[in-house]
């Protein structure tokens, strides 16, 4: 597709987006399974949950449009995540991987807030009125979802301090 307007930029960006939801939904169970802490991997659980609600979203989006929502692989996406899974590969079960992977989670989420923020803003300037506030309920949550992994990183990285020393 030549990308030569708002609208057709508007609709590469979020099937853009629609790729970076589904490659999240394939990592997080992943990283659940290799966090080690209760409280990480029940984030890990969590997000899944909201991810596939964002995934409701964008689809509910695309039917508003009446355009089908594949056709685009996010490569952004697809090396924030490649990244992640290496450092999960490259460090030993425990709380220094535990960080490691918080990390890479919060690098997830800059990208979608980011990524969430640009089309939301689009859909503003197209008149989508109700695309636009669907896509705010989306990058409201992946803001909560940065600070809660701030939030549990403060303890986490203390204890993979103390597993280092």
């Amino acid at each position: 597709m030549k990308v030569d307007n708002m609208e057709k930029l508007f609709l590469n960006e979020l099937k853009d987006l629609y790729s970076a939801e589904k490659q999240i939904t394939r990592a997080l169970p992943k990283m659940a399974k290799a966090a080690t802490n209760e409280e990480v991997r029940t984030a890990f659980e969590t997000h899944l949950k909201e991810t596939e609600g964002q995934i409701e979203r964008l689809d509910r989006v695309f039917e508003i449009l009446g355009k089908p929502s594949s056709g685009k692989t996010c490569k952004g996406m697809q090396g924030v995540i490649e990244e992640g899974s290496e450092t999960m590969q490259e460090i030993e079960e425990g709380e220094i991987r535990d960080a490691a992977m918080i990390g890479a989670a919060q690098r997830v989420e800059h990208y979608e807030i980011a990524a969430y923020g640009t089309v939301r803003t689009m859909a503003e300037l197209l008149g989508q009125k109700e695309i636009a506030q669907l896509l705010q309920e989306t990058l409201d949550e992946e803001g909560n979802t940065d600070k809660k992994l701030t939030q549990i990183a403060s303890k986490v990285n203390k204890l993979a301090q103390k597993q280092a020393a």
